[in-house]
């Protein structure tokens, strides 16, 4: 998920030259002439030298700390999807961050117009999407999936548009085919399933410029008031027809407090409480959200994830603590500056990785299967061929090959020089313009 942050243009070069003195300071005194010998000094001060002419302050760089938080969500969510294992959201609610982080960069650009925030975030949300979409929508269509498959003709070209705006969860083929030895049949309902984030996340740009106004007006009202609405639709207090808006409801209440939570941050709220509130209150918090979700049979295949009032209240405490830690690194510590690139590439690349690992995971067990077909490893090693670890490194191997195929996108929604690596290395930077065109 997601979410692109990219760095801006080079640095515009200072016009050259010295500037020219400034005028002198219009009197009404008469010139004097010169004097053949030295002028007695009066008692009267010398003028003052003009002020210098302020310095802007210099703009704050990325908080690397951030960047770690959102590299680290980023690979447990691979993690969590090939393994499947139920406590890895509990030790780290990667999409609750990465809403956080989200939200928070969204309060920082809205100190600009609203529309012409909105309208950048779309810009660089979209475009990753529509290639996608353009990819898979094809290798459907040409594997049998058509007007037929909702069972009218106008609704399936209706529903087309969502992978143009996701307002709604695009459309996919449901049993298809796959490609023997390459990827499994339904690969499309993997295919479509990191779409949600992409429908959530518009949702919460498009309200943000609302969401912020209210934080400011009422804060810890605006905070909970997710929290609240997930407990209503959990409790079923709130019954809603069809399918796409009662999901669509479900994951904004679910990670709509976390969203807030970061813009909250940016805006200095948090700052004003003591310091020991949220150490006291935090994990109280997340006991609730842990409590409840053992108390629906939280277990392995019906995790947070399948436990929406739990899941809000859990990551709701969790990114508070990681928020209320946190130390805002202009540097890398030195314990993660050896990851320095791998972080940066995680961070340019966030968008692509979170549409395409789950296909990337899924080629990766279908080609890993392959190897069942061999005698010798069937065998010597049949615990290799069992153990989920060569499919993940796998899963990587594919993941990066996404990065260098799909990924440029990300620079061409942010109106940047596509690059294939942008690991933040020297080779991999855009060269500073001369002058701005």
């Amino acid at each position: 998920m997601t979410h692109g942050h990219p760095t801006g243009a080079g640095p515009v070069p200072n016009p050259p030259g010295p500037y020219p003195p400034p005028y002198p300071a219009h009197t009404d005194v008469a010139p004097q002439p010169a004097y053949p010998f030295p002028r007695q000094q009066t008692t009267e001060p010398a003028p003052a030298a003009p002020a210098e002419t302020p310095v802007a302050p210099k703009k704050p760089g990325r908080d690397r700390y951030f960047d770690f938080l959102r590299a680290v969500a980023l690979f447990r969510v691979v993690l969590y999807h090939l393994m499947g294992w139920a406590w890895l959201p509990v030790v780290f609610p990667s999409m609750g961050v990465m809403f956080a982080l989200a939200g928070n960069l969204m309060a920082r650009s809205l100190k600009r117009p609203a529309v012409q925030v909105v309208r950048s975030r779309m810009r660089r949300l979209l475009p990753p999407l529509w290639l996608m979409g353009a990819i898979g929508v094809t290798a459907m269509v040409l594997q049998g999936w058509g007007p037929d498959a909702d069972g009218h003709q106008g609704w399936w070209w209706f529903h087309l548009v969502y992978w143009i705006l996701p307002l709604s969860d695009p459309p996919y083929g449901e049993g298809l085919p796959g490609l023997h030895g390459i990827v499994a049949e339904n690969w499309a309902s993997d295919f479509a399933g990191p779409l949600w984030y992409i429908r959530a996340y518009l949702w919460y740009v498009l309200l943000s410029p609302f969401l912020l106004r209210a934080l400011r007006a009422l804060p810890w009202a605006t905070l909970l008031a997710p929290l609240a609405l997930s407990a209503v639709l959990e409790f079923g207090y709130l019954e809603l027809p069809g399918e796409r808006f009662p999901s669509a409801l479900t994951d904004f209440s679910t990670f709509g407090a976390c969203w807030i939570l970061g813009m909250a941050h940016q805006e200095g709220i948090l700052k004003r409480l003591p310091r020991y509130i949220v150490p006291s209150v935090a994990p109280a918090i997340a006991a609730l959200g842990l409590w409840y979700a053992f108390r629906e049979g939280f277990k392995t295949g019906y995790d947070l994830d399948s436990i929406p009032f739990a899941q809000a209240v859990w990551s709701f405490a969790t990114v508070l603590l990681l928020l209320h830690l946190s130390p805002s690194w202009t540097d890398w510590p030195r314990w993660l500056r050896r990851w320095d690139k791998l972080i940066t590439l995680l961070n340019s690349r966030a968008v692509t990785i979170y549409l395409w690992h789950n296909l990337c995971i899924v080629v990766a067990a279908t080609l890993w299967d392959q190897l069942w077909g061999f005698d010798v490893m069937y065998e010597n090693v049949p615990w290799l061929l069992e153990s989920p670890w060569p499919v993940l490194a796998l899963a990587w191997v594919l993941i990066g090959s996404c990065i260098v195929w799909f990924g440029w996108m990300e620079d061409v929604a942010a109106k940047r020089r596509p690059q294939l690596w942008p690991d933040g290395s020297k080779s991999s930077r855009p060269k500073a313009r001369a002058h701005r065109s």
